[in-house]
């Protein structure tokens, strides 16, 4: 059975998701009526969430398991409630940030609390994965709870923030219906897809490159420290050879995009020559006993393509080795 419609920004339905018109805010002249909000979880992400909500004028009703977190965002102005059940009940939009989505499963799925959920929004902000997010849709579904997603991209002191980003996943009338909420979070909310897993999706591909890039750091760090080059050098000619990384980036993204792995006039380096280079490196961590963990795992990538006779090609055509 398909639970009610819900009413997006222009008063149509969206089929499957149930009536929240109450959660959102409303504008009439000059009069602007806005949804109370529940904010699970006071780590320092979720106390950043709630002062945002407060300092724009929200409602805001707290729970988090160690009262202390609690006592101190209540002389803000929150109202500390007793259980996760009474947040919800006080609240038109529940906002989640625990550690995990196992964790918000544990606080969210016992009766008492299912109930107070039902007719209302849950905005899930903790961290979990793509199929876990849409997992998280289904049974918000099946409680007859409108879902939307959330990866944040900032720590704690962008929240609220003009340059605050967060991505959105799941309806996108649900999104835009909302927007005037998510904005007290951060100036810029971006919805990335009708796919509730997209949200947790893009933001583990951008820490994945970050990862990379912070182990790449640490590997250059070591090669530096070994062979006796200040840091502050190394900086300076990294902040220099930038434009050259980025816009090798920006032409692996087009040609994975593309599907254009082969060779041609306009490529950058084969991965032939990307390999002679690459082998110095590690033959560098050998003689100065370095972790060549990282490396002898990029190694392995290079050999499968190289075992597929793609020397000449594109170094994107790695890409079809990550699968």
């Amino acid at each position: 059975m398909k639970s009610p419609a819900t009413p997006n920004a222009h008063g149509a339905a969206i089929e499957g998701v149930p009536s929240i018109a109450s959660a959102r805010v409303r504008l009439s002249g000059e009069q602007t009526v806005k949804p109370a909000i529940a904010v699970i979880g006071l780590g320092r992400m979720g106390s950043a969430l709630a002062r945002a909500f407060l300092a724009a004028g929200f409602a805001t009703h707290v729970w988090n398991r160690s009262p202390d977190k609690a006592a101190v965002l209540a002389d803000q102005g929150a109202s500390v409630a007793q259980s996760v059940s009474a947040a919800a009940a006080a609240a038109e939009i529940t906002i989640v940030c625990v550690s995990t989505y196992a964790d918000s499963d544990r606080l969210l799925r016992s009766p008492e609390v299912a109930a107070a959920l039902r007719g209302k929004l849950i905005v899930q902000l903790s961290s979990g994965s793509p199929n876990q997010a849409r997992e998280q849709a289904q049974w918000a579904a099946g409680n007859g709870t409108a879902y939307l997603d959330g990866a944040i991209m900032a720590t704690p002191n962008f929240i609220g923030e003009p340059g605050g980003t967060i991505l959105y996943s799941g309806p996108q009338a649900l999104f835009e219906a909302n927007r005037p909420v998510l904005v007290a979070l951060g100036g810029n909310p971006q919805f990335v897809g009708e796919d509730v897993g997209h949200a947790s999706a893009l933001d583990l591909a951008l820490l994945g490159q970050m990862w990379g890039a912070l182990f790449g750091q640490l590997q250059a760090a070591a090669i530096c420290r070994a062979e006796g080059i200040a840091l502050d050098l190394f900086e300076g000619h990294r902040q220099a050879f930038l434009p050259v990384v980025e816009g090798a980036l920006v032409d692996l993204v087009t040609r994975i995009r593309d599907k254009r792995f082969a060779g041609d006039a306009t490529t950058l380096a084969s991965i032939d020559v990307h390999y002679g280079a690459f082998s110095l490196l590690l033959q560098l961590c050998s003689e100065r006993g370095l972790n060549d963990l990282v490396p002898r795992a990029q190694d392995s990538l290079f050999r499968k393509a190289i075992a597929a006779g793609q020397r000449q090609d594109d170094f994107a055509a790695i890409a079809q080795f990550m699968r």
